[in-house]
């Protein structure tokens, strides 16, 4: 089973390996068992159930919050090509009855609807009909009332499932849930022995920051003059503060998108596609925007103002550096924000849920006075304790800490230097770290270590500071009259058994990822007109991170480009040969230069 899982993933996702926990979600599905699992953004959820909804009979019943989100995974789906429906208000009947029907007639395996529709006798009763084989409910914690984001009409899933005449899999995914909503949640949506999955709730590519009683538009507009091409999205707490926040920028020659639920909605639907086409790279948006939308290379996100809890904060931080790639989170905190959104939750929540919010504003409040590690607090209350009390990428930690942690990566070295028997220099062991295929690493098999590609997401340079590092504190050793063998020793064996942990002074470069920014931009360029072409997402084409490792081994013919984590068969056949086009060219320019 799973061997075929990883042949689809492969073929329609364009990756060789599942992330952390997806392998065994999937297996437990296969299995026919509900799942409940908790995973950061970005960490790769919709994957757990579509590729079981490809290997299961009949259709998959995705619930999904909003048409924003439900639209993107469809787009998406078909762009790699799943066939993919969904069903929300703005369709008419007509075109209810095709999609019906289309899944009557087993072509359609992922189905997604708006929870509201649960609500609809009359909709439920079409759907019955269906061999539904997995029910997959996103956002699941907007089930219990002890969540940031209760939505009523999820407490018509269980009727529903209950309702049918041969129960589904049940599986529920969610980002943010404390244990007490992770209980709450599994009891509402009849789930029933779940395997749970909690695959933590760290995102390490978010730098958290927060500005304490600053001048705040000036920070914004200081910051994103500075990052001009590059995406961001900056939240306010009322629809006041977006028209003011959006005039005062466009007013100073910014051109800036925005949304909140005041709006028209084709004004609405006009900005929100002018910044996922890229057209403009600014969003200024309540949290009415970005749950679930997939644009992958966000790389800043700012809070004008105080969220009103960690779960909201988190959860929109989470949207930035989906794609794994670095993305800056900032807070503008002010006392003046703790009067704002008491008013909020006091005009805005019901009786009952005014305690329940109060409570949870003052825990953000504890937050943003802290002198701890903000990462640290975020973590331990969601319930993860594991973390150590310095990140070094938050700004109370850049403040009181010079050293980083780099046990994970000293731990693919070493592992990678002892599966290689300590024959290997540093050259060939980072090309090994880096999954790049040279002679000595296929005629030795090096290729088929599980060490192989572990680290392909640093360059080349940076893997070696990394190794130099190292050495330099002991914890590896150079071999006897080499220049550059490597072998264990002691402390790298402590460090391997997570008895020790490597802290070094090593800051990351703008180049320890991208190798060639020129080859890279003119990738980006050509991923912007493809997606004109074809009036897609850019970023439905390859995400950031494909880019960055394209730019970095730069493949020339379908074998090398089927090697980079990103491209599949579907998407190869229809874009690879204009970025191989690219590189040939690029490479071609590079060549003609030295010579001449």
């Amino acid at each position: 089973m799973i061997k075929r899982a990883l042949n689809i993933l492969k073929q329609y996702y364009g990756y060789s390996y599942f992330k952390q926990g997806q392998q065994k979600i999937i297996q437990n599905i296969l299995e026919k068992r509900d799942v409940f699992c908790v995973m950061p953004t970005g960490g790769g959820k919709s994957i757990c159930y579509q590729i079981p909804a490809l290997m299961l009979e009949g259709i998959t019943l995705v619930i999904c919050p909003l048409i924003s989100l439900m639209k993107d995974q469809v787009d998406n789906l078909r762009n790699i090509g799943i066939d993919a429906e969904y069903i929300n208000s703005t369709l008419s009947l007509n075109d209810i009855d095709r999609i019906i029907n289309l899944c009557k007639n087993n072509k359609v395996k992922l189905l997604y609807i708006a929870p509201e529709r649960l609500e609809n006798s009359y909709f439920c009763n079409l759907i019955k009909k269906l061999k539904i084989s997995q029910v997959a409910v996103d956002e699941a914690h907007c089930v219990s009332q002890w969540g940031h984001d209760f939505r009523t009409s999820y407490t018509y899933i269980k009727s529903f499932i209950y309702s049918l005449s041969e129960r589904p899999i049940i599986t529920s995914f969610t980002a943010t849930a404390t244990e007490e909503v992770r209980k709450d949640s599994i009891n509402l949506l009849g789930i029933i022995n779940p395997y749970v999955y909690s695959g933590g709730f760290d995102r390490n590519n978010l730098s958290i920051n927060i500005h304490k009683e600053m001048d705040k538009l000036e920070f914004v507009k200081s910051y994103i003059r500075e990052k001009e091409y590059e995406s961001g999205i900056i939240y306010c707490a009322t629809r006041k503060e977006v028209d003011g926040l959006y005039e005062y920028l466009r007013e100073r020659g910014f051109y800036v998108s925005k949304y909140h639920g005041g709006l028209d909605d084709k004004l609405k639907h006009k900005f929100q596609e002018d910044f996922l086409f890229e057209k403009l790279n600014v969003m200024v948006a309540t949290n009415a925007f970005g749950m679930g939308i997939d644009k992958s290379n966000v790389r800043y996100i700012i809070h004008f103002t105080m969220p009103k809890n960690i779960e909201s904060y988190y959860q929109e931080i989470g949207r930035g550096g989906r794609d794994g790639e670095k993305c800056e989170c900032h807070l503008l905190y002010s006392r003046n924000d703790i009067e704002r959104q008491e008013y909020i939750i006091n005009t805005s929540s019901s009786f009952n849920r005014r305690a329940i919010e109060i409570m949870k504003l003052n825990e953000i409040i504890k937050l943003c006075e802290t002198e701890q590690c903000y990462r640290k607090v975020i973590l331990n209350y969601f319930g993860d304790n594991s973390h150590n009390n310095f990140c070094n990428n938050c700004s109370n930690c850049f403040n009181n800490q010079e050293l980083k942690d780099f046990t994970i990566e000293a731990q693919k070295i070493l592992s990678c230097i002892y599966r290689t028997r300590e024959k290997v220099g540093i050259s060939v062991l980072t090309d090994i770290l880096r999954g790049i295929p040279g002679p000595k690493i296929i005629a030795n098999k090096y290729d088929s270590l599980s060490t192989y590609g572990l680290m392909k997401e640093y360059s080349g340079k940076y893997i070696k500071e990394i190794i130099d590092s190292l050495i330099l504190q002991g914890y590896l050793s150079k071999k006897e009259n080499t220049y550059s063998m490597v072998k264990l020793n002691e402390k790298s064996i402590s460090i391997l058994k997570n008895k020790h942990k490597v802290l070094l002074l090593l800051e990351e470069s703008s180049d320890s990822r991208i190798e060639d920014e020129e080859l890279f931009k003119k990738l980006r360029i050509m991923r912007k007109d493809i997606a004109s072409w074809n009036n897609i997402k850019p970023y439905m084409i390859f995400s950031d991170s494909t880019l960055i490792e394209m730019a970095n081994l730069k493949p020339t013919n379908s074998k090398e480009m089927m090697l980079i984590a990103g491209v599949g068969e579907v998407k190869f056949n229809k874009y690879g040969k204009y970025f191989i086009n690219i590189i040939k060219n690029y490479n071609l320019k590079l060549k003609n230069t030295k010579n001449s």
